[in-house]
């Protein structure tokens, strides 16, 4: 990979890492330290998500404005002035205000970079991606393994790690990011539409139904970190354990993604039958999911679901890609980002709300039934995008 690539792959893991120490635990610090119900835990993260996904979109639109380095500096340093406050503030309800502006700050960062690394990079394809995914993931790994340590310890020094992570962040970005070339030719670029403005494009739908389904696969997701944390604490599984399980998840995303790329190029699937296979894998982790009672079948359960993640997550910023007009790929990536973030602000209200009201059998019907949905949307996104499948053969895998 070109030099400024492992750059931005060092950055998303030293960014990732910092954060770790954090997502895990705010509805296990919301819902046992600060006293807050599931659903009140489950509205602070969704305040969280939706300044996620006012950050999105702006990140994406300032990276076709202004470029990666600006809009990435910027979308750091109110992170950074948050996460500070955050160190010494933490009580209710200045928690909400802090994670609030931690979700609009990350949210300007996370497109920008995509969209840089397709810049950097385009004759990567899915390389480009999966790299930055692999990454994503090495920081999941280490931060959630360090974080479980760090607050089983003192559960407020998770504050000043994730400050200090990130402002090596800052620093990587500030000096290694600068001079990065925003390049407009991307390497694999559809040629056959333009936008202007917020004109409704064929390729522009077909993004807007993949993101639905993958809005969808993130809900169902993110209840790993609100309603089956607290289930898995009511069935005396430690603190420990849980954390354990996102260092599995992170590990395993790293060593098994040239596996599965070489798994996926042997088969010659397209993205679409991808994103599909993944999604199936993932309603078979929630049922195992649904009978597990010991620690032993949350761990089965959390092996088959990253399985799937590893088919799901990189395919559709690539389809991003692909997608995206010249000058709109930020906005594009911009909407991708959006897409995870709305479905990690609902998914933990409607995880626990379903809770709070019913019980966790309620809870994994609805999710088999919102899998379905995005099984279905995938498998019709494409339908007016004829030209998709031969864009994707130029991608090497």
């Amino acid at each position: 990979m070109p030099r400024k690539v492992w750059l931005l792959v060092a950055g998303m893991i030293i960014n990732v890492t910092g954060a770790s120490f954090l997502w895990p635990f705010n509805t296990i610090y919301l819902h046992d330290h600060l006293g807050k119900s599931l659903s009140v835990a489950g509205m602070v993260l969704m305040i969280n998500s939706l300044t996620g996904v006012i950050g999105n979109l702006l990140g994406g639109v300032l990276f076709d404005k202004w470029g990666g380095y600006k809009s990435t500096l910027v979308g750091i340093v109110i992170t950074l002035v948050s996460i500070l406050g955050l160190v010494f503030f933490h009580g209710w309800p200045l928690y909400v205000v802090w994670l609030a502006l931690i979700g609009f700050g990350s949210g300007m960062v996370f497109p920008s970079m995509y969209a840089m690394v397709g810049t950097v990079w385009p004759e990567g394809g899915r390389r480009a991606f999966n790299a930055m995914y692999v990454g994503q993931n090495v920081g999941i790994a280490i931060g959630t393994a360090c974080g479980g340590l760090v607050a089983s310890y003192r559960f407020d020094y998770i504050f000043l790690a994730n400050f200090i992570l990130y402002f090596v962040f800052f620093l990587i970005a500030f000096i290694g990011f600068r001079g990065m070339e925003d390049k407009k030719e991307p390497g694999v670029q559809k040629e056959v539409e333009t936008e202007k403005g917020w004109t409704l494009t064929p390729g522009f739908k077909a993004l807007l139904i993949v993101c639905v389904a993958y809005a969808l696969c993130w809900v169902t997701y993110v209840q790993w970190q609100g309603a089956i944390a607290t289930h898995m604490q009511e069935l005396n599984i430690s603190l420990r354990h849980y954390s354990l399980l996102w260092t599995i998840n992170g590990a395993m995303i790293v060593c098994a993604q040239p596996l599965v790329s070489m798994l996926i190029r042997w088969m010659k699937r397209s993205l679409k039958q991808q994103i599909m296979i993944g999604i199936v894998i993932f309603a078979a982790s929630f049922i195992v999911l649904s009978q597990a009672q010991q620690f032993t079948m949350f761990l089965v359960a959390m092996v088959t679901l990253t399985i799937g993640e590893l088919f799901v997550w990189p395919a559709v910023p690539t389809i991003a890609n692909i997608l995206a007009p010249k000058d709109k790929l930020g906005f594009y990536q911009g909407v991708v980002n959006s897409a995870a973030t709305v479905g990690k602000m609902f998914g933990p209200v409607v995880g626990g709300a379903i809770v709070d009201l019913y019980n966790m059998e309620v809870l994994f019907i609805a999710i088999m039934v919102m899998l379905v949905v995005a099984l279905i949307a995938t498998s019709m996104y494409d339908k007016r995008v004829k030209v998709e499948e031969t864009v994707e053969e130029k991608i090497a895998v």
